[in-house]
């Protein structure tokens, strides 16, 4: 958890590969074996987040590349070089999306939201500049609502138990100047009775071909909640966050977390507080059904419904420019 949020992961698994080879002086082999070593380095930081899918989407996009490279290339620096670059132009891409993601976002909520002339945001955990390589997904969303001077004020849950939300998504809120109140997790549903919030923005881990959607524990509840109070339920993703090749959400796979840190204060750094021989069972994510989200904003759109479900495949095939033939 000292890197974490889909996106800021897969940036800093590519930069800490790219530092790497940046320092070597002498590489005692063939172009073909840089190449080899950057795949396996790469394969082996797939491994530490098998939930989100942005990391292994990024690795297979830098093996693409450097082992292009190598097939053209009898220099291992060119493939450490090619690498590098890559790595630098995804840094660059991932705050372009984000803006994208932003604009898009605040323009289909306002357009859905235009009998009042400002409304309220409720988001949960952490997809701000922290989570991101910069700007954010679903809190780049609210920081663009802020911007264009149609945000009442931002909602964030406090995201047990390590917190994201009170410790960061609080802290870019008030950074930011943006109006914004942190709540209990458990308080959400008595604050969509009050009717004080008007619509749910949430990130992606990982986006299944039907919609589901895996997220940080928690938004399941909160999507549940916004069904029964009738408030549109959103979620911010790049592209890269969606698995066409997993057909919903029960393939996908849920990491569990440290018994820590449900077990001691301070998401686990802090004294023991729970009793002594309680089990614990803590997931980092749980999975929200498609049918609970109203749509799914990314760079290249919203992606909504039709009859009911998401034709997420088509959408993506179209924004690559892709006949779906």
């Amino acid at each position: 958890m000292v890197v974490r949020g889909v996106p800021a992961i897969a940036i800093a698994a590519a930069f800490s590969l790219a530092v790497e080879v940046a320092n070597f002086k002498d590489f005692n082999g063939t172009s073909e074996e840089a190449a080899s070593f950057i795949e396996l380095k790469l394969e082996y930081l797939v491994s530490s987040r098998p939930t989100a899918v942005n990391l292994s989407d990024a690795a297979k996009k830098l093996i693409e590349i450097t082992s292009n490279v190598a097939s053209t290339s009898t220099m291992p620096e060119s493939v450490f070089q090619a690498y590098i670059e890559a790595a630098e132009i995804m840094l660059d891409d991932d705050v372009a999306s984000n803006k994208a993601i932003g604009s898009y976002g605040s323009r289909f909520l306002w357009d859905q939201q235009k009998i009042v002339p400002r409304f309220s945001v409720l988001t949960h955990c952490n997809t701000g500049s922290l989570a991101t390589a910069g700007y954010g997904t679903a809190l780049g969303v609210i920081r663009a609502l802020h911007a264009e001077g149609v945000l009442e004020r931002a909602y964030c849950t406090e995201t047990r138990p390590f917190n994201q939300g009170s410790r960061l998504t609080a802290f870019e809120l008030v950074h930011d100047k943006i109006p914004a109140t942190l709540i209990a997790d458990s308080a959400a549903a008595a604050l969509m009775k009050e009717s004080r919030v008007s619509a749910v923005i949430v990130g992606a881990d990982r986006v299944a071909a039907n919609g589901d959607t895996a997220y940080k524990i928690g938004t399941y509840s909160l999507a549940l909640c916004a069904m029964h109070h009738h408030i549109p339920f959103y979620v911010a993703a790049p592209l890269t966050s969606i698995d066409l090749y997993l057909s919903s959400g029960e393939e996908i796979v849920i990491e569990e977390r440290s018994a820590k840190e449900l077990l001691h204060s301070q998401g686990g750094l802090g004294e023991q507080v729970a009793a002594s021989g309680i089990l614990v069972w803590n997931p980092a994510f749980d999975v929200t059904p498609a049918y609970l989200i109203t749509g799914i904003i990314t760079e290249k759109g919203v992606i909504t419904k039709n009859n009911d479900a998401f034709n997420i495949k088509d959408f993506v095939e179209k924004a690559a420019g892709k006949s779906t033939a």
